[in-house]
């Protein structure tokens, strides 16, 4: 069953006098379940492609169905309310607040949602237990290793059990042993069956995906799922 379905998404941005075509009529479809890397060279279009699929961009031409919903149609109340429903987010910058703890950090997303305080405490805490940060929930960004943060960023993308995870450069700021630690979470998150599309620049990343899309000049010019 698809879950992202995108159809000939158009996107330019203008720089000054110049007009840049950062998507050229790109197409993906992202099955419920799948795990993606979108690869491509700086100016390639593949964040621009995140950033549409996060329903952070508003394409300029196309269609988009995200779990059965016509994206495009909304307006911006839809499209936020959307997004905290649905979409979790992960960084490269982890975008923790530093006066908050890790709980209230992962809390976050129920508070704009509205939920009721017991509620928002008791899943955050779940959620950094699933991450493994059980016994670091009192503690503050500045007394968390930077794979910590990353994880605490990862949980608040979970908290709201969305359907699916984006993750942009997410091991760029960690050091190659604290990438390996946060990539086999997210090849465990996938294994709970959780949608994961990640864009990376690094093929030792993509390698965690079994399907690898590549971009160029704003358009999809390989597709390769691995066994």
């Amino acid at each position: 069953m698809s879950l992202i379905e995108l159809s000939g998404i158009e996107k330019s941005y203008r720089m000054g006098d110049n007009v840049v075509r950062a998507l050229r009529g790109a197409s993906l479809s992202v099955e419920q379940g799948e795990m993606v890397a979108i690869m491509g060279a700086s100016g390639s279009g593949k964040s621009t492609m995140l950033n549409v699929i996060g329903t952070l961009d508003r394409p300029d031409g196309g269609s988009y169905v995200l779990d059965g919903e016509a994206v495009e149609s909304y307006d911006e109340v839809q499209l936020s309310e959307l997004r905290n429903r649905k979409i979790g987010f992960v960084f490269q910058a982890f975008h923790l607040l530093p006066r908050d703890n890790a709980l209230e950090n992962v809390e976050l997303p129920m508070v704009y949602a509205g939920e009721r305080a017991s509620v928002r405490k008791k899943r955050a805490a779940e959620a950094l237990a699933r991450v493994g940060l059980a016994d670091r929930m009192d503690h503050l960004p500045t007394q968390l290793s930077g794979g910590q943060q990353q994880r605490v960023s990862i949980a608040r993308a979970l908290v709201n059990d969305p359907v699916l995870l984006l993750a942009d450069e997410p091991t760029g700021a960690l050091d190659s042993a604290t990438t390996a630690q946060v990539m086999e979470l997210f090849t465990e998150l996938h294994a709970q069956g959780m949608s994961i599309v990640m864009v990376t620049h690094d093929p030792n990343i993509a390698k965690y995906a079994k399907r690898v899309v590549t971009f160029s000049d704003g358009a999809v010019i390989s597709d390769e799922r691995r066994p």
